[in-house]
């Protein structure tokens, strides 16, 4: 793929080259993300203004655009500096004002004549009573009465832009649009009745009501599916590259498997069945497997990832499963222990506390294959750290890893298989959005055994009948988080808002009782904490959010969220989770300052109303959208233009289809749809894709 096509020179241009842009102009437009015509041409108009003519402008309301023939009647030049200049005017019905602000009289005597008739199109304003229009957008003659568009588009930037300027370089942008071959699916463009590309764009910017403006319509959703489609050819071309990539087929063979099935207290679900089916599968096939295994809090995933490993160990490899931190990679080993135990299969942790003659040896074992299953933090990947034969590597939270750090990841082992988890539902379009590139497995049934969690809304007027609830579980034998409020953004005050919570709890519940621990402390001081916890020591766990991921104490019953509606939802439910982990009934308080905004109120009750992971990201993505979901600087998440991920992933699912479908039947997009394909990519700039099809 030698360079951009020559029919896209054009639209690649500076934008001087558009009507009406100076270098001043091109400036304010190139920092507002508009550098090139094809940035004008794909920012649609946002609104519109209704100019269709009118009888008379008597009835219009405040600030109603009304576009309407007058008859000049007489001018009121301004008497003094600073004053208005004044025109008298008459329509079929009434009479008003135009008002001109530091206007020349000789200018606007030239504009409007005495005793002529004029059309004039502006938005109406009533004073003491009398209406007006102050500098109307449009005045011309009777006999230019097409000059004034019956719907204006109005373009979503004005910062130093004005309207005229942008409408201006859109028709021009549109002009310089070239006649490019079909990339879309015909039987996909039939089905939907979408039109071609340029009448699409033509369509798009040239709204005749507020209706076509709606990302509904054929041409918007036409335009909204071209964006959607260059990003998901650009992940399935990715895909197709690690395909194309010789894996090394791992295949187990049953053998240590069975010991661990013989050995479950419980069946396994059928989604646990089914993912760890699609996942051995894949490392068998001989191709790398760069899969997504997502699963609700509780899902059991560690089961699912345990027994991939244990399939690479069965076919004479090692694996290696990645955690964000130290205190997760320790979880994990405790998690997966007694299953290795059962298995008898070496595993051993990794962090960045080895130290000395300790992870000398340590290292050492790895390199010689004495050790078959590796725990850690990203110190797994550090120089010094090698296998003697690395078959998968598991990364959990992969939200915190990038898709390029994946790739680098799999540049690690000789061919090795990424199997990527997550606890934190992602709702479909996103899924498709960041992980494209994937295949992806979902636990979305609980465990048998995994009581329901009783979640209730109170408000902290109430808190001292919490802590009286409290005070009777503990009697009880029972554990409780508490979890504090975040103040602010500064560790400070959240600190001393959870130091005072901790004396108060304290003071109530006997000192021996109640915990603490936050991110401020030495990792020592708190894995202690957490250690007594653990055991029972203290039964209440007074803490910041640094809970959220991970701790498995069964007999921890009831969860407290103070200040619940300064929390995300996400953050919320992966909070919740951290209950009704053992077999008796949890309970989770969500305690409210009130009165309560309407999105607090509406996360809060959601909350209340489901503890389905997957439905309560979906809210989330409403009431927040896509970037701040996950963190959009960190994200990579796909800037689009016109389409939105939201409301429209329907059209990414049918996108990621029809990229996959078009490169496995044209793998090197050699055949005229395929070329058409390419001449897409090099438009929306998907240089990564670019250079998979020049390297591929």
């Amino acid at each position: 793929m030698s360079g951009r096509p020559e029919v896209l020179f054009p639209l690649f241009a500076n934008l001087t080259t558009l009507d009406g842009i100076g270098p001043k102009t091109a400036q304010t437009l190139a920092n507002l993300g508009i550098e090139k015509p094809k940035d004008v041409l794909l920012t649609l108009p946002a609104n519109g203004i209704d100019r269709h003519p009118r009888e008379t402008l008597q009835g219009a309301a405040q600030g109603e655009v009304v576009t309407v023939e007058i008859t000049v009647e007489t001018h009121h030049p301004a008497r003094q500096k600073g004053r208005p200049y004044r025109v008298t005017v008459s329509d079929s019905q009434t009479s008003f004002q135009l008002v001109f602000f530091h206007a020349r009289g000789d200018y606007l005597t030239k504009l409007l004549p005495t005793g002529q008739k004029r059309i004039v199109s502006g938005k109406v304003e009533y004073f003491d009573g009398v209406a007006q229009i102050a500098h109307p957008d449009h005045v011309v003659t009777v006999e230019n009465a097409s000059d004034i568009p019956e719907f204006e588009a109005v373009y979503p930037l004005t910062s130093g832009v004005t309207q005229k300027t942008m409408q201006k370089a859109a028709t021009s942008a549109r002009a310089m649009a070239p006649n490019l071959d079909e990339w879309n699916d015909p039987l996909l463009l039939g089905q939907n009745s979408w039109p071609s590309w340029n009448d699409a764009l033509a369509q798009a910017h040239h709204p005749t009501s507020i209706r076509d403006l709606s990302p509904t319509t054929l041409a918007r959703t036409r335009l909204a599916y071209d964006e959607l489609f260059a990003h998901q050819m650009t992940l399935a071309l990715a895909r197709q590259n690690a395909l194309r990539k010789p894996g090394i087929a791992t295949i187990g063979t049953g053998r240590l498997a069975d010991k661990v099935w013989a050995h479950l207290p419980y069946k396994p679900t059928a989604a646990q069945t089914r993912a760890i089916t699609e996942i051995t599968g894949d490392m068998a096939s001989g191709h790398r497997m760069n899969r997504l295994l997502q699963g609700d809090v509780g899902a059991g995933k560690t089961l699912v990832a345990f027994m991939a490993l244990i399939a690479a160990v069965e076919a004479g490899g090692q694996g290696v499963m990645m955690a964000p931190t130290g205190i997760l990679a320790q979880q994990h080993l405790e998690g997966l222990r007694p299953l290795a135990e059962e298995a008898g299969v070496v595993l051993e942790i990794l962090t960045g506390r080895d130290k000395g003659a300790e992870r000398q040896s340590k290292l050492a074992a790895l390199a010689r294959g004495d050790i078959h299953i590796l725990v850690g933090t990203h110190a797994v990947f550090q120089k010094g750290v090698d296998f003697l034969n690395l078959r998968l590597a598991i990364i959990d939270e992969q939200h915190r890893f990038g898709v390029a750090q994946r790739l680098e990841l799999g540049a690690k082992g000789k061919a090795v298989d990424v199997l990527v988890m997550t606890a934190t539902p992602i709702p479909r379009s996103l899924a498709l959005a960041q992980y494209g590139d994937m295949d992806v497995s979902v636990l979305d049934e609980k465990p048998p055994g995994r009581k329901p969690i009783r979640t209730a809304l109170l408000s902290d007027e109430r808190l001292g009948e919490v802590v009286q609830h409290l005070s009777t579980a503990i009697a009880e034998g029972r554990q409780a988080y508490w979890v504090c409020p975040l103040v602010d953004e500064s560790e400070l005050s959240n600190l001393t808002a959870a130091e005072e919570r901790y004396k108060y709890l304290r003071a109530a519940l006997g000192e021996a009782n109640v915990g603490l621990v936050h991110g401020q402390m030495p990792p020592s001081e708190k894995d202690a904490a957490m250690a007594r916890f653990q055991t029972g020591q203290t039964k209440v766990l007074v803490a910041t959010t640094v809970i959220e991921v991970g701790v498995d104490v069964p007999n921890a019953t009831i969860m407290v969220i103070e200040r619940a509606e300064s929390f995300g939802l996400a953050q919320l439910h992966q909070l919740r989770g951290r209950v009704g982990r053992g077999t008796q009934d949890s309970t989770c308080l969500l305690v409210y300052n009130p009165p309560l905004t309407q999105s607090g109120e509406k996360r809060l009750t959601t909350l209340r109303e489901t503890d389905d992971g997957f439905k309560i990201s979906e809210v989330d993505m409403q009431m927040r959208g896509a970037g701040d979901l996950i963190g959009t600087a960190q994200s990579g998440l796909p800037r689009f233009r016109i389409a939105d991920m939201e409301s429209q992933s329907g059209l990414m699912q049918t996108a990621q289809k029809d990229a996959r479908n078009l490169l496995e039947r044209d793998p090197d997009l050699k055949t005229a749809r395929g070329q058409a394909a390419k001449t897409l990519l090099w438009l929306m700039e998907q240089d990564r894709a670019i250079r998979l099809i020049s390297v591929g």
